[in-house]
């Protein structure tokens, strides 16, 4: 049981780290998204996985060198996967507004990244013809109950404050929705695909709590790949952005927006470092529980951030409490994946 309660808690730490990221971003000042997310990009993408890594290898070159090449590219190409989930994600709140965008695209990765796994791997009817599949399917179901109640408490919001998509175009949106919510779950197909890597780093002595890092270089660097290409596309090609231009302002500007988008880095690569936790104490049969625990956990967290923050300080009780009744739904998911966990 200790080991449930630590898995789910570590998840829920890791979620926590993804809802609050872009809160320093935000506060990056007369830079250009592209810039700010470059940046951000290189401490969660590059910098921090490889260092990570290179301090947990006793030969990280060796490691790398002796890793199966095909292994390699699957972790790789999945990452590369999620970084085109990634990019669609503005243009899907652009044109689908936030809370209907954000509630279809979570909604299709926590379904998608959390059964297609065990669906590839031949073991999809273990959720259905055993009492823990069945209990944490329930789960599941519960969760994306949750994540529509949120994703409504947000649409109610948006309605009383005026918000609204600033180009709206819904079926667009939607597609871009679906597509978002799709590819983002290759991240979740990615960290599947690296057990291997995974295998290979617990071999050399490394913890199981930190085995899963080392895959990280490979599929961070996959996404970030795709990242970096958009990001730096748009500043060569896009004449009204320049990243000579975003750097032209005095020196302490300058590395205050450093800071800012250096740290949203560090707590977007925080949320998969204690998704390694979390899963290093889940049961390997029931580890596509993993993903379901982490965007579900994505949507509490975000709801808690926005409440801290003032974004529902202008709106009626109403959704509000309809926002609090989708994230105790959440907790209730948690808690019997948990006890599917512990059947």
């Amino acid at each position: 049981m200790h080991s449930i309660i630590s898995a789910i808690g570590w998840h829920m730490v890791g979620a926590a780290s993804a809802a609050a990221f872009y809160a320093p971003i935000g506060k990056v000042k007369r830079w250009s998204w592209e810039t700010t997310w470059a940046v951000a990009g290189f401490f969660s993408w590059v910098l921090l996985p490889i260092a990570v890594s290179f301090a947990l290898l006793p030969d990280f070159r060796a490691f790398y060198a002796a890793l199966d090449s095909s292994t390699v590219l699957k972790a790789c190409l999945f990452g590369c996967m999620w970084g085109v989930g990634n990019v669609s994600y503005g243009l899907t709140m652009r044109y689908l507004g936030m809370s209907l965008g954000i509630g279809i695209a979570i909604g299709t990765t926590l379904v998608i990244g959390t059964l297609m796994p065990p669906f590839l791997r031949g073991n999809f009817l273990f959720l259905f013809t055993s009492q823990s599949g069945l209990v944490s399917l329930a789960g599941i179901v519960v969760a994306l109950t949750g994540v529509a109640v949120v994703t409504y408490a947000g649409h109610q919001r948006e309605e009383q404050l005026g918000l609204t998509a600033e180009q709206l175009d819904i079926k667009r949106g939607l597609l871009l929705a679906i597509m978002c919510g799709i590819f983002s779950s290759g991240m979740s197909f990615a960290i599947d695909s690296a057990k291997p890597i995974e295998a290979a780093a617990l071999q050399l002595g490394v913890h199981p709590l930190y085995a899963a890092l080392p895959s990280y270089v490979i599929i961070m660097g996959g996404g970030g790949l795709v990242n970096f290409a958009y990001c730096f596309s748009r500043l060569a090609l896009k004449p009204n952005l320049s990243l000579r231009r975003d750097l032209a302002q005095p020196l302490p500007g300058n590395l205050g927006n450093a800071a800012m988008a250096a740290t949203g880095g560090i707590m977007w690569y925080l949320q998969f470092f204690f998704y390694a936790w979390g899963a290093a104490s889940i049961p390997p049969r029931l580890d596509y529980l993993n993903w379901m625990l982490h965007m579900s956990g994505y949507v509490l967290f975000g709801g808690l951030v926005g409440l801290s923050l003032g974004e529902w300080a202008k709106v009626n009780r109403r959704p509000i409490a309809i926002l609090w009744a989708g994230m105790i739904i959440i907790i209730l998911a948690a808690n019997l994946v948990g006890l599917g966990m512990a059947l």
